[in-house]
């Protein structure tokens, strides 16, 4: 084995260990009951920060906690929607940042916190449509062309796709002042590089891919996002 895989499976290594970790820290929200009806989105962002540091010595997040709640599940990360109190039929989804050393983690998960069907048929859908992108993603497909994947798919499922992106580049902290073109480091219709194309210093890209479907009356939603893994490294 190379030198350069040798430091890429690491890099690759370290990218897996941060999103198990994220994922725990979502198992110690959902035990802790941070995400009920009668809470606000504020509410649910302060305790998880405070819980993120409490329990698990995260001091850092890469962006900010997005927790979005009922009809300000159809927004995006750069959204700026007036607060929510979480009702007792909604959708909540939380969007986590955390960084674990010198390593980004993104993860996001939806909740339904009452009883209606389709409310969890849509929660339930979002892991199904996130595999059926991830199994037809290949390294030489272009960022363009992942994000009109995750679109058709969206759709053949009953759903429309809600974000303006599919996912982005994930790294070493802060990978968000790397030089270069922005659009090339997201999974979005003005990125015309492939998936396995290098970063700008050379190396493999490694993405996140998120999935935010939309109910077909678009008043709703979830948002679901993991590391993409299998595509566009060595």
């Amino acid at each position: 084995m190379t030198e350069t895989m040798t430091d890429e499976t690491a890099r690759w290594t370290a990218l897996t260990e941060a999103e198990d970790k994220a994922l725990t820290l979502f198992d110690a929200i959902e035990a802790a009951g941070i995400i009920a009806p009668g809470r606000s989105e504020r509410q649910v962002d302060d305790d998880i920060a405070a819980l993120a540091l409490e329990k698990f010595g995260i001091e850092r997040h890469w962006h900010q906690c997005n927790v979005r709640a009922g009809a300000n599940t159809v927004t995006t990360f750069h959204d700026k929607p007036p607060l929510r109190v979480i009702e007792a039929e909604d959708t909540v989804y939380v969007d986590l940042g955390p960084v674990f050393e010198a390593w980004e983690a993104d993860v996001g998960r939806t909740y339904a916190v009452g009883e209606r069907a389709e409310k969890h048929a849509l929660v339930s859908a979002l892991d199904t449509v996130f595999e059926a992108v991830r199994a037809e993603a290949t390294p030489d497909m272009t960022g363009a062309a992942l994000y009109a994947l995750a679109c058709d798919t969206a759709d053949a499922h009953g759903y429309h796709f809600g974000g303006a992106i599919a996912g982005h580049v994930v790294a070493e902290f802060p990978h968000a002042v790397w030089p270069g073109d922005k659009d090339h480091q997201r999974i979005g219709p003005a990125n015309p590089t492939r998936l396995s194309d290098p970063d700008p210093f050379g190396r493999p890209r490694h993405w996140i891919l998120e999935i935010h479907l939309l109910e077909p009356g678009r008043t709703w939603g979830g948002f679901y996002e993991r590391l993409l893994r299998g595509v566009g490294r060595v």
